[in-house]
């Protein structure tokens, strides 16, 4: 059977792209909101001056100049203080750029003032957790197996997270079912050689490496791992009887060695037991028959039924 292989994954210096993220410079958003207060009153008044002096005949030419002026400069004031004003909600963050230029990151909550004219992308870097769709994946064996995971998952650098691809929740979604294909792909089910972890006996173990293998692929969109844990773990329906068929035989099998090794052992102690105390003399044929007659008792599915020989051992 071919094993998958693992895609490299390209970072984005590799790529030709170097970013990484950084604090956006910002200040209180009472700054702006005074601005604009001041502006809007200073456009008002302006306004109301030049009706005022027009309805009273006393508007001149210059002062008409200066009115229009200043009401343009407020206007653009107004403007500049309206886009520069932000709101960052706890657990978001804001990825500010300036005419497709990444300038930085506002992750501290609260109500502030940046840079005029930046596109303001939110970003959530709240825990996310989801379970993936149950997959039908070939175990090492090549059995079909149904498998699922749920992962838990958070953005740890928002640039990354914001430029480097398209859609970073939906990136991690279908990168985590390609990494759960993997890692069940690479393990037996169960029935396995000696040390050798199976999917059913290392849960834990199948979660780390599941975990691994998640981190390393969504490291390059600036997205980290917190946990991952097997939710559902079966044989696929066309192979669960049959399995479960292998799984009882391989149960009676155990058992019947237990009763034998157990039968063996009372058939021992009783020999030894009879020799120690000289109860009776007992050659190799008479050992043999009692050997015999001890383990179809001890080993029988059912229950025996003794016959008692009131007639001499020997002939």
């Amino acid at each position: 059977m071919n094993t998958p292989q693992q895609p490299t994954a390209i970072g984005l210096n590799e790529a030709g792209i170097s970013i990484d993220e950084r604090s956006a410079k910002h200040t209180n958003g009472f700054v702006g909101l005074m601005a604009i207060v001041v502006a809007t009153l200073g456009i008002t008044g302006l306004s109301v001056l030049l009706a005022l002096r027009e309805s009273a005949g006393t508007l001149t030419p210059s002062f008409t100049t200066f009115g229009v002026v200043g009401i343009v400069v407020l206007a653009l004031l107004l403007l500049i203080c309206t886009t520069a004003i932000t709101v960052v909600q706890p657990g978001e963050t804001r990825v500010l750029t300036f005419f497709g230029t990444y300038i930085g990151t506002i992750r501290k909550p609260g109500f502030f003032t940046v840079a005029p004219f930046t596109a303001k992308k939110k970003i959530n870097v709240r825990i996310n957790n989801f379970e993936t769709n149950e997959l039908k994946v070939n175990d090492a064996d090549g059995n079909p197996i149904n498998i699922a995971a749920i992962i838990v998952w958070q953005v740890n650098n928002t640039a990354k997270a914001a430029f480097a691809v398209e859609d970073y929740t939906e990136f991690v979604h279908v990168q985590s079912e390609a990494a759960l294909r993997h890692v069940a792909s690479a393990h037996p089910y169960d029935n396995a050689a000696q040390d050798e972890p199976t999917l059913r006996g290392s849960m834990e173990q199948v979660a780390d490496e599941l975990a691994t293998e998640v981190a390393e692929r969504i490291s390059l969109a600036g997205l980290e791992v917190v946990e991952t844990r097997i939710s559902t773990l079966a044989y696929a329906p066309e192979i669960a009887q049959a399995m479960l068929q292998r799984q009882q035989a391989s149960a009676v099998i155990a058992a019947r060695e237990k009763i034998v090794e157990g039968a063996v052992s009372m058939v021992q102690d009783a020999l030894e037991q009879l020799e120690e105390a000289q109860v009776v003399a007992l050659d190799d044929e008479r050992k043999a028959a009692m050997v015999s007659n001890l383990l179809v008792v001890l080993c029988s599915d059912s229950q025996a039924t003794p016959v008692v020989n009131t007639g001499t051992l020997y002939n």
